[in-house]
């Protein structure tokens, strides 16, 4: 292929050496044409970098000054890139033959397209779909984000049943290919986040625009997970509950929000009850610092609020684009309707 769009993959790292050594030499495999790997090093401790610089040459590294966690480290290593195209790829992913050519013909072929994920399955058993984007995010009327493949810890046996380009919500952060333009345009990832939903804030801010984000099966991955804060981690817990929270202030309608965040923290309750009766103290502690720092951050929240609407406005080509918003409660349907596949739902 000669003229084709540069595609610059970024690979955030943090004391990955292993996954580095693991993973690396399939990415530098990749046959597309016009494209360069880069390492992006949280300030890691555990001779990543070095290893880089000695075992994979080509491959530039970025390092920055400290861990500024997903978000942030995203956001200062891809000011110092130019590219047509960021790829966003966890260091805990292992590609496939071909993987970068489906999604940028998709793009290319579609100027309206602002995001896509590849196919995301479970490393470990490669025929499950991964928890962390399966073949594509959505959301529920409530805020709760699942996958086509997963729901919840319900994880589904890829049968091709996902095996088509489908418009979705969001596109999982492990794997998400992006226009940088946009990526600037839209004001990248929000750094307060650190981790965990960022991705989710950052399409929703792009479909209010009127953009598409899309999954594209033909490109498929394998993820490990849990490389950075396994499941049970109570860090992840805090993390989860309240940059949900925070998405839905930044991007819901106020009328809409008068009764969602009372609503949601009723839930919040519910869950810690459920970590009571799990012994999860440490757990019921970080839901209830998630509400604290929520309500201390208000005031800023709502700054970046009317920034991001500033933004949108600037680069709208479309009126807002709800597809992937499953107008129910994935909540109600899971757990009390027992409707743990994707295809039930509907």
């Amino acid at each position: 292929m000669t003229g084709t769009p540069n595609v610059a993959v970024v690979i955030l790292n943090y004391n990955g050496q292993k996954f580095l050594a693991d993973f690396l030499p399939a990415v530098l495999k990749t046959t597309y044409s016009n494209f360069d790997i880069y390492l992006a090093d949280n300030s890691s401790n555990d001779n990543s970098v070095d290893f880089v610089k000695e075992t994979f040459p080509t491959v530039k590294i970025i390092q920055l000054d400290q861990n500024h966690g997903f978000a942030n480290g995203y956001n200062f290593a891809l000011e110092k890139i130019k590219s047509d195209y960021f790829v966003l790829l966890n260091s805990d992913v292992e590609v496939t033959p071909g993987w970068i050519e489906p999604i940028i013909q998709l793009m290319e072929n579609d100027k309206s397209v602002a995001a896509v994920q590849p196919k995301i399955m479970m490393h470990s058993n490669k025929g499950l779909f991964e928890h962390a984007g399966g073949a594509g995010g959505w959301m529920d009327r409530l805020g709760y984000p699942f996958c086509r493949g997963r729901i919840f810890y319900k994880l589904e046996e890829d049968k091709g049943q996902y095996d088509d380009n489908a418009e979705i919500f969001w596109a999982s952060g492990a794997s998400m290919f992006v226009r940088a333009d946009l990526f600037e345009k839209i004001g990248g990832l929000d750094g307060d986040y650190f981790a965990h939903m960022e991705e989710i804030d950052m399409c929703w801010r792009l479909k209010r625009a009127g953009y598409k984000v899309m999954v594209c099966p033909k490109s498929t991955v394998y993820h490990v997970g849990g490389g950075t804060l396994p499941p049970s981690n109570p860090r992840k817990t805090y993390l989860n509950f309240r940059n949900s929270l925070i998405t839905l202030m930044k991007n819901e309608p106020i009328s809409k929000l008068l009764w969602l965040i009372p609503f949601r923290l009723i839930l919040d309750g519910i869950a810690g009850i459920r970590f009571l009766k799990e012994g999860k103290f440490k757990d019921i502690w970080a839901i209830l610092k998630a509400h604290w720092v929520f309500y201390f951050t208000l005031p800023a929240t709502l700054r970046k609020r009317k920034a991001s609407n500033q933004r949108i406005k600037t680069i709208r080509i479309a009126p807002n684009n709800i597809t992937g918003i499953y107008q129910k409660s994935i909540v109600v349907q899971f757990f009390l309707r027992k409707k743990h596949y994707f295809k039930e739902l509907f």
